[in-house]
Formats: C-alpha cells, sequence, structure tokens
C-alpha cells in the first residue's frame, strides 16, 4: 500500500505544477531520490527503421542492467503513463507508437479461455496486474504486448489506443521501456541532481540521472579536435620561424669576424716589408 501511495506521488510530481514533467526526454534515466522506488528510461525512435522486436528490446535493456518493463499494480502504471504524456506533450515531435512492456506469452497457437493466464513477465515478476483493451489478448501468433501509445488514432470499442495493453507478434518493430534498479543507496549523496522541488517543498523529489560521464566528455572533446589541431600548427609554425632566424644570425657572425682578421693581417703584413 505504501509502496502505491509513493507512485501515485511520483506521478503528481511528473504532471503537477513546475514539476519535472518537462525534462523527461527519450532514452533519459528517471529516477526517484530514494533507494526504494525503480529507475525506467522511455527509448521512443521518431524512424520506423530505428523500432525493434521484442526480443532486442529486451537485450537492450539487459545491456544497460536493466529489464523490459514490468508493472507490478495500477499505480506503477499511472506513473508511467504520466511520463509517456510528459514525453510526447506538443511541441516535442513525438506521435504514435507502441511501447514494448516485459509480458509475454511461452507457447503457440492458444485461443482457448486459458490464453490470459499464460502470460508471465520477463524479468520473473509474479505480477498479476494487467491493464488490457477491450477483447486483448488475441493470443494466436501473437505473443508480445505492448503498451498502447497511439494519440492521433480514431478511438476503437475500448476507448483511445492510449495506454492500454495489446498482444502483438514479437517480431513487430516498436519503441520499449526499461526498469533499472533504484540507483541512489540511503547512505550515498545525490551529486548536482536535478530536483522538481521549490525550496521549501517537503514533498519526494525526482532525480533524472544522465547515460554516464564517459558520453558527456566524448560530445565535448569531439568539438574542440579542430581548435586543437590549429592550436598546434600556429605553435609549430612560430618555432619554425624562431629557429630559422636564430641559424641566420649565427651564420652571420662568423663571416663578419673573419673579415675583419683578414683586414687587420694585410695591414701588418704591409708594415713589416
Amino acid at each position: 500500500m505504501l509502496r502505491a501511495v509513493s507512485l501515485l506521488l511520483g506521478a503528481a510530481l511528473l504532471c503537477g505544477p513546475g514539476a519535472f514533467c518537462r525534462r523527461v526526454v527519450s532514452g533519459q534515466k528517471v529516477c526517484f531520490a530514494d533507494a526504494k522506488h525503480p529507475c525506467y528510461k522511455m527509448a521512443y525512435f521518431h524512424e520506423l527503421s530505428s523500432r525493434v522486436s521484442f526480443q532486442e528490446a529486451r537485450l537492450a535493456c539487459e545491456s544497460e542492467g536493466g529489464v523490459l518493463l514490468s508493472l507490478e499494480s495500477e499505480a506503477e502504471q499511472k506513473l508511467i503513463e504520466s511520463m509517456l504524456k510528459n514525453l510526447t506533450k506538443p511541441g516535442t515531435g513525438i506521435s504514435d507508437g507502441d511501447f514494448w512492456i516485459g509480458l509475454w506469452r511461452n507457447g503457440d497457437g492458444q485461443t482457448s479461455g486459458a490464453c490470459p493466464d499464460l502470460y508471465q513477465w520477463s524479468d520473473g515478476s509474479s505480477s498479476q496486474y494487467r491493464n488490457w483493451y477491450t477483447d486483448e489478448p488475441s493470443c494466436g501468433s501473437e505473443k508480445c504486448v505492448v503498451m498502447y501509445h497511439q494519440p492521433t488514432a480514431k478511438p476503437g470499442l475500448g476507448g483511445p489506443y492510449l495506454y492500454q495493453w495489446n498482444d502483438d507478434r514479437c517480431n513487430m518493430k516498436h519503441n520499449y521501456i526499461c526498469k533499472y534498479e533504484p540507483e541512489i543507496s540511503p547512505t550515498d549523496p545525490v551529486e548536482k541532481p536535478y530536483l522538481t522541488n521549490q525550496p521549501g517543498d517537503t514533498r519526494e523529489n525526482v532525480v533524472v540521472t544522465e547515460a554516464g560521464i564517459i558520453p558527456n566528455l566524448i560530445y565535448v572533446i569531439i568539438p574542440t579536435i579542430p581548435l586543437l589541431l590549429l592550436i598546434l600548427v600556429a605553435f609549430g609554425t612560430c618555432c619554425f620561424q624562431m629557429l630559422h632566424r636564430s641559424k641566420g644570425r649565427t651564420k652571420t657572425s662568423p663571416n663578419q669576424s673573419t673579415l675583419w682578421i683578414s683586414k687587420s693581417t694585410r695591414k701588418e703584413s704591409g708594415m713589416e716589408v
């Protein structure tokens, strides 16, 4: 019960006035500032050719230490809906595109009434929470589950095709949502978090964590390479000119000295004669 209340509070923070919702972007991990709540990442691809199958989405999440989204309760479902609303708000250029979640069915051709009971979470969760669209799942060859996200589609019998679940063929290409373990322990300090709270606000904070420091450094270093090369060329040119002038002065000095000695020698020879 406490977890459900916390997740609902998180949803309120994401969509409330002055909240963090305007900072939720595709590919960015969203975390709560405590050790109790999981982190999430919405992977949205504008280009259809970039979207992935169920197995590809699952492997992508696991490669980053996460899992394809499992949903434990209606409160967590509402939290994800809030994140998707913030992700696709007007002006972002993000529109239709369903999202893979971690629910799937292992088996072929089940069309009986027992089919809905055969679905399981890919991360091993025992959650029995479901949010099927009307007349879903249709079973048959459709074994993997998406969360509908088609805001421009005409509503069907079950209403808008938004946030409810539909089974689909596992090789279809969609966006996906990853879920991660909390990244902040009670004893770890939070370094430079992005907080939703205003000074004096005692509500729970929400933090965004970047993908890592190495990618950020790459984005900084790569644009400076041409400038560094220009500086090296200029420095090398100056050194070459200084060396060339130094050699010129060195060659002139001995010649002048030799000429003076030569004149003196001739005069002394004439006096002796």
